[in-house]
């Protein structure tokens, strides 16, 4: 089957994921040329969010790159790339403390981020798997290697699925720990909003991809069984 019907679908959700790339970069672009009120950088943003949270071992690590941000939780470490790291932008100090709020979730247990870190070590094992069983069962017209490509692949959907609240809950923690301690005044909240959003529609893009796809494959498996069956 050269076209099934979902793929029509699925070029939307690539399409909007394409768009919200060029959004991410526009409104980093577009924010990081407008100073905040209190001229904090980026890591004197994310140094004082996390010692005012009692995470006084966690470092803050510049990284080069651009948009390269994140926390890691293995070694609990937040990096910031270089331009966000120095600069006292509106998107800076944005996305420097979006990356603490996973340090916050991290030292609270968060429910999400705990259950996506666990889940983390499989996902990685399966979703490698998961294109070598389904492209298999395709061309061998193996509906058992189909079915458990798709298990395999589920995994991995679900890893994207559940970094949505990750990733939302970030933002949140971000822009209220950010006005509570003065970092932001009200009438910056519209670019803060403007950066984090963005970037969390990125998020939304990818995994809606993966649950359209994973339903693609699904019909296909249920089609052909009960083809089989007749």
């Amino acid at each position: 089957m050269l076209f099934h019907p979902m793929d029509f679908l699925i070029l939307i959700a690539f399409g909007l994921s394409i768009w919200a790339q060029f959004k991410v970069k526009g409104n980093f672009k577009k924010w990081s040329e407008v100073e905040t009120k209190s001229r904090l950088t980026g890591a004197e943003v994310a140094r004082r969010i996390l010692d005012n949270n009692e995470l006084h071992h966690v470092p803050v690590e510049p990284i080069p790159g651009t948009l390269t941000d994140h926390y890691d939780p293995t070694v609990r470490v937040v990096r910031l790339s270089e331009p966000v790291y120095y600069s006292s932008s509106i998107a800076s100090v944005s996305v420097a403390a979006h990356e603490v709020g996973h340090a916050i979730q991290h030292k609270e247990s968060y429910g999400a981020l705990t259950l996506r870190h666990k889940m983390f070590p499989m996902v990685n094992l399966t979703s490698g798997i998961a294109p070598f069983l389904l492209l298999g069962g395709f061309l061998f017209q193996s509906f058992s290697l189909i079915g458990l490509g798709i298990i395999f692949f589920s995994a991995a959907v679900a890893f994207q699925v559940i970094t949505l609240p990750v990733e939302f809950n970030a933002s949140t923690r971000a822009k209220n720990l950010m006005l509570s301690e003065g970092i932001i005044w009200n009438d910056e909240k519209h670019g803060v909003n403007k950066v984090l959003g963005a970037a969390a529609l990125t998020y939304v893009a990818a995994a809606l991809i993966s649950v359209l796809e994973l339903l693609k494959y699904i019909l296909i498996f249920f089609q052909g069984t009960r083809e089989e069956d007749n």
